[in-house]
């Protein structure tokens, strides 16, 4: 999955203040060395740098990485960015006093590797931060039915199922043999438009999911998968003179006492 396809610019404003929640439990202080996996465009980063923290963004794709660096210059920030996998991220060992990760992490190839490497990178009393989607409602269901239609256009064999990172007894088996305790924290977060069909047009065109299948569906295909994620859209509608509908999520914080 690239990305760097799309413009997940406009999707990263939308998660927003997810960034500002995990940011603000997280608490990152002055001086502190803070590592931001998947960050993207930097919202994550740029909030923690704002506190004075010292920020590692870590993200594979490039044109992301730039998007980050241009704000952080806006904002008369420092952050160091770095091209890289949560799988093998580009970071000495212990280096770090927090880890935040605004659902960027989650959606490593190998979560036994992410995992891993977060505790690597950590200081003998760092901690981890990161934010998980729960796999329900009407995003989690739309983005579902696009999966699928990709993996019947390319024939791709089903995999395992998705590493659980919004539950505490599947994190606690990934983070727990490297020394970490664990605490969950529910959130909710709104995603609003003018309308069902034209929040959808605008995933459609930007999302970088979306543009993905683009490239393999055909065109009655996609426009199939279009017509039944507006029906789900339109059915979990919380705002009959608009748009909203709400995902909620985890924020995990794992600490260890060195």
């Amino acid at each position: 999955m690239d990305w760097g396809q799309g413009r997940y610019e406009r999707i990263a404003g939308q998660l927003l203040p997810a960034a500002e929640e995990l940011i603000a439990v997280a608490a990152p202080r002055p001086g502190e060395t803070v590592a931001d996996l998947g960050t993207g465009t930097g919202n994550g980063a740029l909030l923690a740098a704002e506190r004075g923290a010292r920020v590692i963004g870590v993200d594979p794709a490039e044109r992301l990485l730039s998007v980050a660096a241009e704000r952080a210059r806006e904002r008369g920030l420092d952050l160091d960015l770095r091209v890289g996998a949560a799988e093998e991220v580009p970071i000495e060992d212990g280096a770090v006093d927090l880890v935040t990760s605004v659902f960027g992490v989650v959606f490593a190839a190998d979560a036994e590797a992410a995992g891993a490497e977060m505790a690597r990178i950590a200081a003998p009393r760092g901690r981890i931060v990161l934010s998980a989607w729960l796999p329900e409602g009407a995003i989690a269901a739309a983005s579902k039915l696009n999966r699928a239609a990709v993996a019947a256009a390319t024939g791709a064999q089903p995999g395992p199922p998705p590493f659980a990172w919004h539950e505490r007894e599947a994190l606690l088996g990934l983070l727990g043999p490297h020394g970490f305790s664990l605490a969950l924290e529910e959130r909710s977060i709104p995603f609003r438009g003018p309308s069902p069909r034209e929040w959808l047009e605008q995933e459609l065109r930007f999302h970088p999911m979306r543009a993905a299948a683009a490239g393999v569906l055909s065109e009655d295909a996609a426009a199939e998968i279009a017509q039944r994620s507006l029906a789900i859209f339109e059915a979990a509608n919380e705002d009959p003179d608009a748009f909203q509908v709400s995902s909620r999520y985890v924020i995990a914080v794992a600490t260890r006492d060195g």
